[in-house]
């Protein structure tokens, strides 16, 4: 597979919505959505890394593909929003970069 820009990711998804009526759902129903998806990756998370091991009778997920179904949803709010997750970045990044930059203790080189 070959990598991917986050606009690369932001069109595969537009191209596979555009493909139904239905379209985008709304911008309320898909964070609902996404609510549900972290729910799903809190609950893999804390199988493998807390304290709470599955019921033999629950289905393996992979972190992986939690994180991916969160992706997905994310892309397609943005998307929805007619917004560049490319500059969403860039603007947090800057943040990180100047406000935050003494924030945290830097490992010595």
């Amino acid at each position: 597979m070959s990598e991917k820009t986050i606009k690369d990711l932001q069109t595969e998804v537009d191209e596979y919505i555009s493909q139904f009526k239905e379209g985008y759902f709304s911008p309320l129903a898909m964070l609902a959505r996404m609510t549900e998806e972290l729910g799903e990756l809190a609950r893999e998370v804390n199988h493998q890394y807390g304290e709470k091991p599955k019921k033999s009778s629950e289905q393996d997920k992979a972190i992986e593909e939690e994180m991916g179904d969160m992706l997905f949803v994310l892309i397609c709010l943005a998307n929805s929003l007619n917004i560049d997750l490319e500059k969403a970045h860039d603007l947090v990044m800057n943040k990180f970069n100047t406000r935050d930059k003494d924030r945290w203790t830097r490992i010595e080189e």
